[in-house]
């Protein structure tokens, strides 16, 4: 072994580790606050879903559906940001299911996330 060569131990230092967790901080909570909206729209997305799959339902009137489906959101402590958020038409014995609606998202002071959610289902009333 060379004496005049001055060995170094190797590792990560205070300062990288520090912004590391930072790092993973700003991350989890990101995530933490960003779970609630996917989690209610998972919810909303499976009442709505299951509605448009069942004959039992599809067969009620569009007044008489819409208020089931209130009941089942109310039941499952989720609503709907706006009333026509989802919308239920029917046309030529199609029915068509549209949920469309975004979430505003406090995240860190003045910055807020908007979370955007799409689905269309479509049934044939029996």
């Amino acid at each position: 072994m060379d004496k005049g060569v001055a060995h170094f131990q190797r590792g990560a230092s205070f300062t990288s580790t520090l912004i590391g967790l930072i790092v993973a901080g700003i991350f989890f909570a990101v995530g933490f606050k960003l779970f609630s909206p996917y989690w209610d729209h998972a919810t909303i997305n499976s009442i709505v879903k299951a509605a448009s799959e069942d004959p039992d339902e599809l067969s009620k009137s569009l007044r008489e559906l819409r208020r089931d489906m209130d009941k089942k959101f109310y039941i499952n402590q989720v609503e709907l940001p706006e009333k026509d958020s989802l919308k239920i038409r029917l046309e030529e014995g199609v029915m068509y299911f549209d949920l469309v609606y975004e979430v505003r998202v406090p995240m860190f002071y003045n910055v807020d996330a908007l979370v955007m959610f799409e689905e269309h289902y479509e049934a044939i009333k029996p």
